[in-house]
């Protein structure tokens, strides 16, 4: 049996070799194991992660050799953490934009329900691309219909803390989108199966090296059919959403 909160951080990478060795080190207060999921990275970066897996003795890395996506490194990360024993992954992206300053907030709120998962709500500097900054407007409110409700403020976020049971049994059950839909439609998902949700709010700035691998309209035209998606899907839960929201 696990424990009943036995954290591990989770890290999805993608040629992302210049700040990943600043927050591995940043991490290390916080005494938790740490998984490395390489999504098919560049020579380069691969390097750099093995470098980390052998100097820290709490770090580990798994390898994609061929790059599918981040949704697909966070699928098998999430499965793979669930078999070592773990029972919720804290997830940190990989260029730097997460304030880890706030690690202590989310494991303390995951720790208190460890039943729910936990999110980020970003508050943004000026450093935002301003065609990512007005595209997360539009997925918020389509969250917003495709739950009928307003519990999940930021769907988009890689900040945040998931149940690893609950997440796993998702994942294992249903194809989900690959890219970076897979965060907003896990949440989603999550929800639809009555799992609470917790949002804190998070500093967050766009990326220290200058590298960002969200591909505006090719992601944007795959968030439009993970929203088509799921509003079908609600539309066959509706009155339940409808019920839990008003009590």
């Amino acid at each position: 049996m696990t424990n009943l909160f036995n954290p591990c951080i989770l890290i999805p990478v993608y040629n992302h070799e210049k700040p990943l060795p600043g927050i591995v080190e940043r991490l290390a207060v916080h005494q938790l194991n740490c998984l490395l999921v390489d999504d098919g990275s560049d020579a380069s970066c691969a390097a750099v992660i093995r470098g980390l897996a052998e100097q820290y003795a709490w770090v580990d890395s798994i390898r994609v050799e061929v790059n599918q996506g981040k949704g697909t490194a966070l699928k098998l990360g999430i499965r793979a953490l669930l078999a070592k024993g773990y029972t919720h992954a804290l997830q940190v992206d990989a260029d730097g934009q997460h304030d880890l300053e706030d690690v202590d907030k989310f494991l303390n709120a995951a720790r208190q329900a460890p039943e729910a998962v936990v999110i980020g709500r970003a508050l943004f500097d000026a450093s935002i691309p301003k065609l990512r900054y007005y595209a997360r407007y539009l997925t918020h409110i389509w969250v917003h219909i495709n739950t009928l409700s307003w519990a999940i403020p930021d769907s988009m976020c890689g900040y945040r803390v998931y149940p690893l049971v609950s997440s796993a049994k998702l994942i294992q059950s249903i194809a989900m989108e690959n890219r970076m839909g897979f965060e907003t439609e896990i949440l989603v998902r999550l929800y639809w199966q009555g799992v609470a949700v917790i949002s804190i709010p998070t500093h967050v700035r766009y990326p220290l090296d200058g590298v960002s691998h969200f591909r505006a309209w090719e992601d944007n035209l795959l968030l439009s059919q993970t929203h088509a998606r799921l509003f079908f899907g609600m539309l066959l839960r509706w009155p339940a959403l409808l019920i839990r929201h008003f009590q």
